[in-house]
């Protein structure tokens, strides 16, 4: 496919729509279009493909181009872009604290959209370069190096693996202080220091100045790679929360540039939101 469209979230002009109706499911907010349409799409998912490849070091190589869920590549298949089963291993909700739960409750569609990284051209940071991010992304592993490339608004960030410790004092950032190490076949990498801009969901999950995440990234066989993560918050979460194993299938297509630019939603969102302070939606009182 030569190209990938993105309908991430809706413009201000649907924002009225959006206030009306519940709340989409992630995946159906997070979408693409095709200019190629849905004959390009795929409709399969990839078989296992026999082991994984590992490196002169001996270490699984995480190398490749991934696509979320079991496609291997784009797919308007809304089956195939799910990157778990529900049932099979199932999610639990964040544990929040009560405060924190009110917070999140008392949030509007408006909030939502004002509070995404997509509307304020921001970097997803950790753990959403993985968590909510439906694009490929393209891995990069040398000895003592872990490099991730996305896709969405070409992001990257490079995690050494050998074993050094954190800055004892790191500087806040969109991706945080992250230190890796293996365990066994699975590459563990560790992250604190992570700007409390960054959400960890589309729906409102901020985080604290004391967020800890832990990533766990492994490839257990030639076309599939499984991504799953602990987050700790001791002042947002009332325990640590871990996620369902998520699945990325490798694809043979090269990363497109995609840039988040000239984006004035933000500054329609927030006169909306100006708008519902003062009454409803219409500026009503």
């Amino acid at each position: 496919m030569k190209r990938r469209l993105a309908s991430y979230g809706v413009s201000a002009g649907a924002v009225l729509y959006l206030l009306l109706m519940p709340a989409l499911p992630a995946v159906a907010q997070e979408g693409k279009v095709s200019e190629s349409g849905p004959s390009k799409s795929k409709t399969q998912p990839v078989p296992k493909g026999g082991p994984a490849p590992r490196t002169a070091d001996g270490h699984p190589d995480l190398s490749g181009v991934w696509f979320p869920g079991t496609a291997g590549g784009f797919t308007f298949n809304a089956a195939l872009r799910r990157q778990f089963d529900a049932q099979a291993t199932p999610e639990e909700p964040p544990p929040f604290q009560p405060w924190a739960a009110a917070k999140i409750k008392a949030m509007t569609a408006t909030d939502y959209e004002l509070g995404r990284a997509s509307v304020n051209c921001l970097p997803r940071g950790v753990p959403g370069m993985f968590m909510i991010d439906p694009y490929p992304i393209q891995l990069v592993q040398t000895p003592g190096l872990f490099v991730q490339l996305d896709e969405l608004n070409n992001n990257w960030r490079v995690v050494h693996t050998d074993g050094r410790p954190h800055d004892p004092e790191p500087d806040p950032s969109f991706n945080g202080d992250e230190v890796g190490h293996w365990d066994g076949d699975t590459l563990v990498i560790d992250v604190v220091g992570i700007d409390e801009r960054t959400w960890n969901n589309f729906t409102g999950w901020f985080h604290s100045d004391q967020e800890h995440v832990v990533e766990r990234i492994s490839r257990p066989s030639m076309n599939y790679l499984v991504y799953q993560v602990t987050i700790e918050d001791p002042k947002v979460l009332s325990k640590p929360w871990t996620s369902a194993p998520r699945v990325w299938t490798l694809g043979h297509e090269d990363l497109l540039e995609y840039f988040c630019t000239n984006n004035q939603d933000v500054d329609q969102y927030k006169a909306l939101k100006s708008k519902e302070s003062s009454g409803d939606a219409n500026g009503n009182k």
